[in-house]
């Protein structure tokens, strides 16, 4: 029955109570179940129920604590709700750095912070702390966004939105269309943007969520220019779980300043046939003009021929670290 295989699972956890590695099990766990759903029900109803059940088992032996770009009913907390189910300790932060300072400090086991916008790009501060940082990657979550009007107001009586700047880049011509005169007025956080429309009077482009916190009718949903947008977030832990059979590698690197040098560090990947999925550049804050590549593989780094790539590329840099190898998330949103 249901029943025996949750006490079963929990009965695991207490045996092996190791949070980095459940996670990394949890997330193969998904995947396989996924390849098995014929519907009615979608992967993203199926993903939020097993996280649950899951949560409950971690429950038994103790709850994870975690850390999030907050405050409470921000995308990130949805993110880390949705990663760690209802029964983790989630603990809102006001900036990235500070979740990151929680993980390295020990204060909470794990961090949630965003790291790339479909529609905006990369959360280019999020790149930044990752250099310095002892923290690893240890796993992601791909959440789709989808941003809300909220007021106690009707749409022709709005002379003011509050939201996140990167928000209001994703509702552009939305806004444009529908309220052309309204003042858009930025704030740090979408919570905090349906929070001063709550006391204000005023509106807030936010969450489902933020609404039924902040106790703000939703005047229009799905209000996004682009109907795919989505965000990527990182799982922050002190390190990286063992491999699952379907992972991704992250690192970053600098190289001396010489002609030809990136195309001389990717020709090893290529010769060990390994997908690169993402590469960009970052400056590096040292020098002007110097610059630091953040890359994404498919692969772990206890797999020979990501270990075999890895080891040349750190040949030709000055610079390199790895940020952490984690369960492939493409299919589990």
């Amino acid at each position: 029955s249901l029943m025996e295989l949750m006490n079963r699972r929990a009965q695991t956890i207490l045996k092996n109570p190791g949070l980095t590695e459940q996670i990394a099990s949890e997330d193969a766990l998904l995947k396989s179940l996924l390849t098995h759903n014929q519907g009615p029900l979608d992967n993203s109803q199926l993903v939020t129920v097993f996280r649950e059940i899951l949560s409950q088992g971690r429950k038994s032996a103790a709850p994870a604590t975690v850390s999030y770009l907050g405050p409470p009913a921000s995308f990130t907390h949805q993110a880390a709700h949705r990663r760690f189910g209802t029964n983790a300790d989630l603990m809102p932060n006001n900036s990235i750095s500070s979740v990151f300072k929680d993980v390295e400090s020990g204060r909470s086991q794990f961090g949630v912070v965003p790291v790339e916008n479909s529609t905006e790009g990369a959360v280019t501060y999020t790149l930044d702390l990752l250099v310095n940082s002892t923290v690893q990657i240890c796993a992601e979550v791909n959440l789709r966004i989808n941003h809300c009007l909220l007021s106690d107001m009707p749409m022709d009586g709005i002379d003011l939105v509050y939201s996140h700047p990167q928000v209001f880049g994703q509702c552009r011509e939305w806004l444009s269309e529908k309220i052309p005169n309204a003042e858009l007025r930025e704030v740090k956080s979408t919570a905090e943007a349906a929070r001063r429309a709550m006391m204000e009077g005023k509106a807030a482009i936010a969450s489902r969520m933020a609404s039924e916190l902040y106790g703000i009718p939703i005047i229009q949903e799905a209000i996004e220019d682009n109907p795919n947008n989505s965000t990527r977030f990182l799982v922050l832990c002190k390190n990286s779980p063992p491999p699952t059979g379907d992972d991704k590698t992250s690192v970053c690197f600098a190289f001396k300043d010489r002609p030809g040098a990136l195309y001389d560090a990717l020709h090893s990947f290529k010769r060990e046939n390994i997908n690169l999925t993402m590469i960009q550049s970052r400056p590096s804050k040292v020098r002007n003009w110097d610059y630091v590549f953040f890359m994404d593989m498919q692969g772990h780094t206890d797999d020979a021929h990501v270990s075999a790539a890895l080891s040349e590329l750190e040949d030709e840099c000055v610079f390199m670290r790895i940020l952490g190898s984690y369960p492939l998330n493409d299919s589990i949103q």
